[in-house]
């Protein structure tokens, strides 16, 4: 039972990485054609269609005011905040690998929050992997950071933005978890906070962009990316995981990000792989393994005392 367990963990975080790395892709395939704004609305208008469907035929039963609030805040930081920052900082200027490195920081301030906020302990080892972990990516991001520095000053705070906002909607999260007040069914939940980005993010484009879409194959390629792989699989694996394991443990996974988009570059765009990109993809995978040690190694310091009080 306890391998099953293993396992299952073990393909909802491979997932996770995968699917949520593909948003970068999205990003660099969208904001060619229109503005994040005009991109996110189409994106998260489809999406909460498809997953509202989806709900009204499993039967799920209506969510209270409280749960529709909860998951409205959660998307307003997970998906607003954070994507009009990464994506947008894309947009206007700051080169990928900057802001890949800026939202690579997300794991070591998730994990130095989730003990005051959450009660969580994070070990030794797993400080050891989060900071081995952001070596790694800055050395698969490095011959990105310095190239393409015509941004102007206040596109560089946007990563920053954006980051701060995803560990808000995790601890948050994991918060209302805790208190037994985010028991929303995934489909359910991710059909809020889609709704509720829809709305927000067609505030945004009224200023930034305009709501009409530019039409073209490339944007609606890129919308379709978007729904399948970042939003049903990258946002859909990430609360799934989140529900599994520690706040830090999960945070990880993000410096994996990074080497597989460069892969998924390879794949789609046939941009090479450097030797130091190989080298700290390495190096982020030895992090994970880490932290996943030290995740293991709280847990068991934690159920220790109450097993020997049963004896």
């Amino acid at each position: 039972m306890i391998g099953e367990v293993d396992r299952g963990r073990a393909l909802a975080e491979a997932g996770f990485v995968v699917m949520w790395s593909s948003g970068f892709i999205g990003a660099r395939l969208g904001t060619q054609a229109a503005s994040t704004p005009t991109l996110m609305v189409w994106r998260f208008f489809i999406a909460a269609l498809l997953l509202l469907a989806t709900s009204f035929l499993l039967r799920r039963r209506l969510p209270r005011l409280r749960e529709v609030t909860v998951q409205g805040v959660i998307g307003v930081l997970a998906q607003v905040v954070y994507l009009a920052g990464v994506v947008g900082a894309v947009e206007f200027g700051v080169s990928a690998g900057t802001s890949a490195l800026v939202a690579a920081l997300q794991p070591l301030l998730a994990a130095s929050l989730a003990g005051p906020v959450l009660g969580e302990r994070i070990s030794s080892w797993q400080w050891a992997g989060l900071a081995l972990g952001l070596v790694g990516v800055a050395l698969v991001v490095g011959d990105d950071v310095w190239v393409g520095n015509s941004a102007a000053f206040w596109a560089y705070a946007l990563p920053f933005a954006g980051m701060a906002g995803l560990v808000a909607a995790t601890l948050f999260e994991r918060k209302m978890s805790l208190k037994a007040e985010s028991d929303t069914p995934l489909d359910v939940a991710l059909a809020i906070q889609c709704a509720t980005s829809t709305l927000w993010f067609a505030g945004l484009a009224l200023f930034w962009g305009g709501l009409e879409p530019p039409g073209g194959v490339r944007f609606w390629l890129a919308v379709l990316w978007f729904v399948i792989f970042s939003t049903f699989g990258g946002y859909g694996f990430y609360w799934l995981n989140l529900k599994l394991s520690s706040v830090a443990r999960v945070s990880s996974l993000i410096y994996l990000t990074p080497p597989t988009t460069m892969v998924w570059a390879y794949l789609i765009f046939g941009e090479s792989i450097g030797l130091l990109a190989v080298l700290g993809l390495a190096i982020c995978f030895g992090g994970v393994l880490l932290t996943g040690r030290g995740a293991r190694f709280a847990e068991h310091t934690k159920t220790a005392p109450s097993s020997h009080k049963t004896r």
